[in-house]
C-alpha cells in the first residue's frame, strides 16, 4: 500500500496568523466580489440549468473552461474540463422540474443534508431545483449563511451609488469592517474573532507578504501594526467618530493604493505572495465533491469561468493557474488515500498546459519560483514511491505506477527546461537513468527489509542459523527477482528496455554483499556452507539468466549489464575453501603434535591402552578431521587429496621422530677400559685374597647365585625409564595400526577429480598408496627404540647382575644364573607391556644387547676380571644358559639359528679362551701382521692393533683383549715385553 499525505509536502508558504478556516473563508469572500454581477450572486438574472436536449456539445475540450456558459446540472451536460481531463461525470438525475431561484431569495440547504451537490429543496420539500454557482461555491467552501449574509449586505452598503466599480478597486476586509456591527453577530466574542481574522488579512495583504515591497520607516504601516496588535485585547471601535477607525481607514488605503510603478486602478491588498496563492488554490479545492472527494463537481467548468474574476484581485495569471491546478488535483489525489488513478492522468494532461506556460520567456520570477516549488514537491512525493516502488505497489496497485512515472518524467523535464532558460544550463536526467536508478534503489531497500524481516545475521548466530539464513535468503531473493520481472519490470521496460536485467544485478550485489561478509568470518568449510555456497551458485545463475532475456534487443545482448555483475566464483571459492579448510586441520594436528613433545610423558592410560595418548588424539583428530572434510559431498581434485594425505603424512612422521628421540645405544653401552695386562701373582690378586680369605666373602647373593630368604622369583630390575621405551614401542605400533583406517577415509575414485599437472613428487611419479613413507618412518623408528630400550634394560637396568658383577673375581663364584633368573622376570614384564606385534623385534634387540654384554664382560670387563684356561667350561656353560634362554622362550619368539647366528661373536671369543696361551700369541702375531702387512723379522716389534668395536675371533684387538685377561705367566710376559703395558691397578 501507498503511505498517507503525510509526507506530502506543499509548495507553497503558508500564511502566519491564519488557519485553513480563515483563507477559506475569505476566499469565498473574494470569489463572492468579484462575480457579483454575474446572475446568481445578486445580479440582474439568476443563472437557469437547462437539460443536454436542448444545448449542443461543445467539443472544444477547453482545460479551463474558457468560454463556458453551460452549467452541467446532475450530470445534464458533459464538462469540457472534465472531458479534457480524462475525468468521469458524477451521473447524478435530475428529480422533478428545472426551477428558477433568485439568490436574493433563495435559502440554501447546508452541505450535509443536501441531496446532492447541484440541486437545492424548494420549501416544503416536495420539489427540488437547480443550485446557483454561488450556492455551490459557499456549500462547497462551507461558509454558514450567516456569512454569506453579511457579506451580501456589505456589498450592498459599500455599492450605494457605485454599482460599476470594479471588484479589484474593493478593499473588502476594510469595507467588511466598516459596514459590520457587533450587532449582526450572535455575541460579542463571534464578532471580536470574525474582526481580527478581518485584521489578519490585512496584516497579511498590506505589511506581511505586499505585492509591493515596504519601506522600514513607513508611517502608515507602523501604525496599522498598532492598530492590529491593540485588537487582540478587545474589538476596535469601529463607530463614525471613531479616531481608530479614521486611522486605520487612511493606513489601509495608502497602503492598498500604493505602486512602485506609479498610479495604479487596481488597489493591493491581496495579490502579494504567499497570501493570494493559497487563496487561490483554496478556492480550486473546491470544485472537488463533498460526498465524493476523488471526484471534480460537472459544474467545474462554470466555476472556474468564475474563479477567472479573482485572477486580477489576487495577481494571478492563467500560468499560475495552471500550476495550482495541476497541484490541487495532484494534491487531492494523495489526500484521497491514491485511489482515482484519473486524477493522476489529470495531474500529468495538467503539466502539459504547464510544459507550455513555462516555455514563455516573459515570465514573472513569481511564477519560475512557484513552478520550481510545485513541480519540486510532486517530483519527490513521487520518487519517495519510485525509490521504494516494492514496499509502495503491489500486483494491484501497480497501476497507479504506471501514472506516476510519466508523471514524475513531465514534471522533471519542465524543471530542466527551466532551468536551462533561467541558468543556461543543465544536467540532463534521462527517463533511462532515473528508472535505472529506482530499480536499484528499491531492489534494494526490498532486500534490505528481507534482511530486517527474520533474516537478521549476528555474530553471536549460530553457524548453522546463519547458513538456514543465508539460504532462506537466497530463496527469497530468487522469488523477489520473478515478481519483479513479472510486474514492475512489464512497466518500467517502456523508459529503460532492460530495466528486467538492471533489478537482476542489484539483486545480485546485495546477495553478494552478505555473502562476502559470510565467507570472510569462516575458514573451514563443511556441508552447511558447502549448501550456502550451491545455492548462491543457484541464484546467481537465475539472475544472470534474467539479465541475458532482459537484454536479447540490446546492441551488446546484455554485455554491459552483466559486466556490472561480479561474479560470485563459487567453484573457485569452494577450491579455495577446501585448501583453507585442508590447512586449517592440518593446523589443529600440528597444534596436537606441539602439544604432545611439551606434556607427553609416556605414561599409558590403561593397560588396554598400553601407549601414549597423545598418539591417540591425534590419530583421533586426524581420523575426524578427514572424514569430515571428505565427507563434503563434492568432488575434490585428485592435488588437494594428496596435499591433504601428504600433510598428515608429514605430521605423524614428525611425531613418529618424537616418539623415536630417546637417545642411542652408545648412552648406555659402558666406556672400554684401558689396555693392561693380568699376572698370576700380582699384587693385587695378594691383596685380594688377604682382604677375602674365603673366596665368597663379601659377594652378593646375586653373585654367590642365592636370594632373599622366601623370594624364590626375585624382581624385575626393568626401570621405568625401560618402561616408558616400551610405551614408545607401543605408540608406533598404535600409529600403525590406525593407519590402514586412516587410508579408508580417504574418498573414492567417483568423488575424485584427476589431476592435469604432473603429478609427480620429487621427479619421481606420484605413488598411489599413502602413508608409505609413514609406515616406512615407523619400521626405523621402532627398531630405534627397540635397540635403545634392549641395551637400556641390559647395561643399566641388569648391570647389577650382568656387566657389573659377572665374573668379577672368580667365574666360580660369579656365574650367570643369578642374572638369568632377573633377565626372565624382565621379560616377561616385556611381554606384558609391549603388544604383540613389537615383541618379537623387542627380544631379538634385548638378545643382541645381551650377547654384547656377556662379549663385553669377556674381553673389557675391567680390572675386576681375570681368566684362566681352565675357566672356558664354566664360561661355555653359562653361554649355553644364555643362548637357551631365548631360543626356549614361552612365546617362541626366535628361532633357535637367529640365536645362533647372534652368538657366533661370544662363542669365537670363548673358543680364543680355551686355546693355550703360547698358541693364542702366535695366533694374534701372524693376524697383526697381516693386517699391518708387515714382515716380522728378529728385534722388530709387533704394532698395537687399533679398537675397531668389530669383535671376532680374527680380529687382532679381540684376540689381545683375551690375552689382557689370560691370567699367567706366559701372557703377562707377552703382553709386557711386546707393548710395554702396565700392570692392572
Amino acid at each position: 500500500m501507498l503511505p498517507s499525505d503525510v509526507d506530502l509536502c506543499s509548495p507553497f508558504r503558508s500564511v502566519d496568523g491564519l488557519d485553513v478556516d480563515d483563507i477559506r473563508t475569505t476566499a469565498y469572500e473574494i470569489f463572492f466580489t468579484s462575480c457579483r454581477s454575474s446572475p446568481g450572486f445578486g445580479g440582474r438574472n439568476a443563472l437557469q440549468f437547462y437539460s443536454s436536449d436542448h444545448h449542443h456539445m461543445n467539443n472544444s475540450g477547453d482545460i479551463n473552461g474558457s468560454g463556458s456558459k453551460d452549467h452541467a446540472a446532475g450530470g445534464l451536460m458533459a464538462s469540457r474540463v472534465k472531458r479534457a481531463l480524462g475525468l468521469r461525470m458524477l451521473k447524478r438525475s435530475p428529480s422533478g422540474a428545472s426551477v428558477n431561484l433568485s439568490s436574493s431569495t433563495s435559502s440554501s440547504a447546508s452541505p450535509a443534508s443536501t441531496p446532492g451537490v447541484g440541486f437545492s429543496t424548494v420549501p416544503g420539500g416536495r420539489s427540488r431545483r437547480p443550485l446557483t454557482s454561488a450556492e455551490i461555491m459557499r456549500q462547497q467552501m462551507k461558509v454558514s449563511e450567516a456569512s454569506d449574509n453579511r457579506l451580501r449586505k456589505t456589498l450592498m452598503r459599500t455599492l450605494v451609488g457605485q454599482m460599476g466599480r470594479r471588484a479589484e478597486t474593493i478593499i473588502l476586509p476594510l469595507e467588511l469592517i466598516r459596514h459590520l456591527k457587533p450587532s449582526e453577530f450572535k455575541d460579542a466574542n463571534e464578532y471580536h474573532i470574525w474582526q481580527k481574522r478581518q485584521l489578519k488579512i490585512l496584516e497579511a495583504g498590506l505589511l506581511l507578504y505586499p505585492s509591493n515591497p515596504l519601506d522600514k520607516d513607513d508611517n502608515f504601516a507602523t501604525s496599522l501594526r498598532d492598530i492590529i496588535h491593540k485588537s487582540d485585547l478587545k474589538p476596535i471601535d469601529t463607530g463614525k467618530t471613531s479616531e481608530t477607525m479614521r486611522t486605520l481607514c487612511n493606513c489601509v488605503v495608502s497602503l492598498a493604493w500604493r505602486c512602485a510603478e506609479g498610479p495604479t486602478d487596481i488597489c493591493h491588498w491581496a495579490d502579494g505572495y504567499p497570501l493570494n496563492i493559497n487563496l487561490y488554490v483554496s478556492l480550486i479545492r473546491s470544485i472537488f465533491d463533498l460526498n465524493d472527494e476523488t471526484s471534480i463537481l460537472d459544474e467545474v467548468d462554470e466555476l472556474i469561468e468564475l474563479m477567472k474574476k479573482t485572477w486580477t484581485s489576487l495577481g494571478i495569471n492563467k500560468p499560475m493557474h495552471d500550476l495550482c491546478f495541476t497541484w490541487v488535483l495532484f494534491e487531492q489525489y494523495v489526500k484521497t488515500g491514491q485511489v482515482e488513478n484519473d486524477l493522476l492522468s489529470a495531474s500529468q494532461t495538467m503539466l502539459t498546459e504547464v510544459a507550455n506556460d513555462a516555455r514563455k520567456v516573459d515570465r514573472e520570477p513569481i511564477y519560475v519560483q512557484l513552478l520550481s516549488s510545485v513541480l519540486t514537491s510532486v517530483t519527490i512525493w513521487c520518487e519517495k514511491r519510485l525509490m521504494d516502488y516494492h514496499q509502495s505497489f503491489n500486483d494491484e496497485t501497480i497501476e497507479v505506477m504506471e501514472h506516476i512515472l510519466p508523471l514524475v518524467f513531465s514534471a522533471t523535464r519542465i524543471l530542466e527546461e527551466t532551468t536551462v532558460i533561467e541558468k543556461g544550463d543543465i544536467i540532463s536526467d534521462s527517463a533511462g537513468n532515473k528508472v535505472d536508478h529506482y530499480t536499484r534503489s528499491s531492489l534494494k531497500n526490498a532486500f534490505a527489509k528481507m534482511v530486517g524481516k527474520g533474516n537478521v545475521i549476528s555474530r553471536t548466530m549460530p553457524f548453522q542459523r546463519v547458513c538456514e539464513t543465508l539460504i532462506r535468503l537466497a530463496n527469497e531473493t530468487e522469488e523477489l527477482a520473478y515478481k519483479e520481472k513479472r510486474s514492475f519490470s512489464m512497466v518500467l521496460k517502456k523508459w529503460h528496455p532492460i530495466s528486467g536485467g538492471i533489478a537482476a544485478v542489484t539483486l545480485h550485489s546485495c546477495y553478494s554483499a552478505l555473502l562476502k561478509h559470510f565467507l570472510t568470518c569462516n575458514s573451514d568449510i563443511n556441508n552447511e556452507m558447502l549448501t550456502v555456497l550451491q545455492r548462491a551458485d543457484k541464484l546467481e545463475k537465475v539472475l544472470i539468466n534474467m539479465v541475458v532475456e532482459d537484454s536479447v534487443e540490446c546492441e551488446d545482448g546484455g554485455k554491459t549489464v552483466i559486466r556490472q555483475m561480479i561474479p560470485y566464483e563459487v567453484d573457485a571459492i569452494i577450491v579455495k575453501f577446501l585448501s583453507k579448510s585442508v590447512a586449517g586441520r592440518l593446523k589443529r594436528l600440528k597444534d596436537v603434535l606441539h602439544r604432545a613433545k611439551e606434556t607427553e610423558t609416556w605414561n599409558p592410560k590403561s593397560m588396554t591402552e598400553p601407549y601414549a595418548q597423545s598418539a591417540v588424539e591425534l590419530m583421533k583428530l586426524a581420523r575426524e578431521l578427514m572424514v569430515t572434510f571428505f565427507d563434503i559431498p563434492i568432488a575434490i581434485s585428485e592435488d588437494l587429496v594428496y596435499e591433504f594425505a601428504d600433510g598428515i603424512e608429514k605430521i605423524l612422521e614428525e611425531y613418529t621422530t618424537f616418539v623415536a628421540s630417546c637417545g642411542s645405544k652408545h648412552n648406555y653401552t659402558p666406556t672400554l677400559p684401558p689396555l693392561t695386562r693380568c699376572s698370576r701373582g700380582s699384587k693385587f690378586v695378594k691383596l685380594w685374597k688377604m682382604a677375602t680369605p674365603c673366596a665368597v666373602a663379601g659377594m652378593s647373593p646375586y653373585h654367590l647365585g642365592l636370594e632373599e630368604q622366601g623370594n624364590n622369583n626375585p624382581r624385575p630390575s626393568t626401570s621405568r625409564g625401560t618402561q616408558r621405551l616400551y610405551i614408545r614401542l607401543n605408540t608406533l605400533q598404535y600409529i600403525t595400526s590406525q593407519l590402514n583406517t586412516l587410508e579408508k577415509c580417504l574418498p573414492h575414485s567417483s568423488k575424485i577429480i584427476p589431476s592435469q599437472k604432473n603429478r609427480s613428487v620429487n621427479g619421481n611419479p606420484r605413488r598411489q598408496a599413502h602413508f608409505d613413507q609413514t609406515r616406512s618412518s615407523i619400521v626405523g623408528a621402532t627398531k630405534h627404540v627397540s635397540e635403545v630400550a634392549a641395551y637400556r634394560l641390559i647395561f643399566l637396568d641388569s648391570n647389577a647382575v650382568l656387566y657389573g658383577s659377572l665374573y668379577v673375581g672368580h667365574v666360580v663364584n660369579a656365574r650367570i644364573s643369578p642374572a638369568l633368573r632377573v633377565l626372565k622376570q624382565n621379560f616377561t614384564l616385556l611381554s606384558a607391556i609391549v603388544t604383540e606385534r613389537d615383541q618379537a623385534l623387542a627380544f631379538k634387540e634385548v638378545m643382541k644387547a645381551s650377547f654384547e654384554a656377556y662379549l663385553m664382560v669377556l674381553i673389557a670387563g675391567g680390572s675386576g676380571r681375570s681368566f684362566a684356561i681352565a675357566d672356558h667350561e664354566m664360561i661355555e656353560d653359562d653361554l649355553k644358559h644364555l643362548k637357551r634362554l631365548f631360543s626356549t622362550n614361552e612365546d617362541g619368539l626366535i628361532e633357535e639359528d637367529v640365536v645362533d647366528k647372534a652368538a657366533d661373536t661370544v662363542e669365537g671369543v670363548v673358543a680364543l679362551m680355551k686355546k693355550e696361551t703360547e698358541q693364542l700369541i702366535e695366533d694374534f702375531t701372524v693376524v697383526v701382521c697381516e693386517a699391518s702387512g708387515i714382515e716380522l723379522t728378529e728385534g722388530q716389534t709387533l704394532p698395537l692393533p687399533p679398537t675397531t668395536g668389530r669383535w671376532s675371533s680374527s680380529d687382532p684387538n679381540t684376540m689381545l683383549r683375551v690375552l689382557c685377561h689370560r691370567k699367567d705367566r706366559v701372557a703377562n710376559q707377552f703382553l709386557k715385553t711386546t707393548f710395554n703395558l702396565a700392570k692392572r691397578a
